[in-house]
């Protein structure tokens, strides 16, 4: 499985971003999907995480705000993010989980100035 994760930039403080992330190969096997976050020298944490039949979990920092979708493809998931907030500031990646193993996409920077 790869996974190419896409749509992170710069925005101000209170804004939206959509980042989308597409699987490729074995997607059949894909049990869950998650998106993860790392700031600069922080560890790199899970926010969202959504499996085949479509059930979702947030990390409390993002809940009410971020929301993380399946595409319309197998494979594919978004995660739209609103009212975002200087320290939402990260490098995002996504994850697919198969039975035998995680597998990770390139991250996408997100950048919130105030």
């Amino acid at each position: 499985v790869q996974l190419q994760a896409s749509g992170g930039g710069l925005v101000q403080s209170g804004g939206s971003l959509r980042l989308s992330c597409a699987a490729s190969g074995n997607t059949v096997s894909i049990i869950y999907m998650r998106w993860y976050r790392q700031a600069p020298g922080e560890e790199r944490d899970m926010i969202a995480q959504i499996d085949t039949h479509g059930s979702t979990n947030y990390e409390n920092s993002v809940k009410g705000r971020f929301t993380i979708s399946r595409g319309s493809a197998r494979g594919t998931t978004n995660l739209e993010m609103n009212n975002l907030r200087p320290e939402d500031t990260a490098v995002y990646y996504c994850t697919a989980r198969t039975r035998e193993k995680s597998y990770w996409g390139q991250g996408t920077l997100v950048t919130v100035s105030s």
